[in-house]
């Protein structure tokens, strides 16, 4: 079916009859109304389009679409997914997770949906905190975090998304936040445009355990000095007055500066489409913590083989030279005994 085949569709077709039950004041719902809003622009019919998720508050999410879906079980949504894309490449394939359910028990399944590069629009709502379970420490939460599992504070170093996602080759890379809904909507746009696999990190708040984790950082007062928006072609600038930049120093590492400190051409010109990821890498780490500004956009976004088409390639070539399979021989070729 192509584009031009799909009937129009709006939200309402798009929004199941579910009642939405998270949290009132939750970050999940602006997530799930960028998504509902979003899907009608994106020329795809809900009958084609499938949504698999784990296990935590992020993992209602398929209730709420009119679309195929799997509830599946804690961390295994990357592998299950990954089952759908590569036997019906036809499907529009998405995965939603959470920080516990991707990065704790589904850590594994995540990098290899990544490095396989498996044509999935991945997103990943990261509240550092474990919400459906209430309100332990996960692989997000900041050191000394006092949680009912860390009562003393945790000692984990945290996981960064991002750099774990950059680690494991993921060709398309962004971040994003619950409180700005154009910004999500365009940051998915891009990622579901991406032949393989899309990995978006997107901060949510948990206003029940967790709440103004970001704050410092996406309140609407203090996004224009604290949010770095990364914009491909474009010098790295911020700021109210656009009067602070990032740049590279000599030992390659970035630096925030003032633009009355440096001239604008040494200001870094970001290039999403840059093969080695270093660049993607080093801006996934530019901010320490919570409370200093944060790049959000799209960090990485090149080509690279899709594993679904490279698996029915194999395929075809092994019937081409060995003829097409037979089931009943494979399973009686060896090893079976009458008794």
């Amino acid at each position: 079916m192509t584009t031009t085949d799909v009937p129009v569709t709006t939200k309402k077709d798009w929004s199941s009859d579910q009642e939405v039950r998270w949290c009132p004041g939750c970050g999940d719902y602006g997530i799930l109304l960028a998504v509902q809003q979003l899907m009608p622009e994106l020329g795809v019919a809900p009958e084609n389009t499938v949504f698999v998720s784990g296990i935590g508050c992020s993992s209602r999410f398929p209730y709420y679409m009119n679309t195929y879906g799997v509830h599946g079980i804690h961390g295994r949504a990357p592998a299950i997914a990954t089952g759908v894309a590569v036997a019906r490449p036809d499907l529009d394939v998405w995965v939603v997770t959470g920080d516990g359910d991707g990065l704790s028990i589904g850590g594994n399944h995540l990098i290899h949906a990544l490095r396989r590069n498996v044509n999935l629009t991945i997103l990943l709502f990261n509240n550092r905190i474990y919400g459906l379970t209430k309100g332990q420490f996960s692989p997000t939460s900041e050191l000394g975090k006092v949680t009912k599992s860390t009562p003393m504070g945790s000692i984990d170093p945290p996981f960064n998304p991002l750099m774990v996602a950059l680690g494991a080759a993921a060709t398309f890379v962004a971040r994003t936040h619950d409180l700005d809904r154009q910004h999500m909507i365009e940051t998915f746009r891009a990622a579901h445009a991406h032949n393989g696999a899309s990995f978006v990190e997107i901060y949510q708040n948990c206003n029940v355990f967790n709440d103004g984790q970001f704050a410092d950082v996406t309140k609407k007062n203090v996004r224009d000095e604290m949010l770095i928006d990364l914009v491909d072609g474009e010098p790295i600038v911020f700021g109210g007055e656009r009067q602070r930049g990032v740049v590279m120093g000599s030992d390659g590492q970035l630096r925030l500066v003032d633009l009355a400190d440096v001239s604008l051409e040494d200001v870094l010109v970001h290039d999403a489409s840059r093969n080695d990821p270093s660049l993607a890498f080093a801006l996934a780490r530019l901010s320490t913590d919570d409370h200093s500004p944060t790049p959000f956009g799209v960090f990485r976004d090149v080509e690279g083989p899709e594993y679904a088409t490279a698996v029915a390639d194999q395929v075809l070539d092994a019937s081409e030279r060995r003829g097409p399979g037979d089931i009943e021989a494979l399973l009686r070729s060896n090893g079976t005994w009458t008794v």
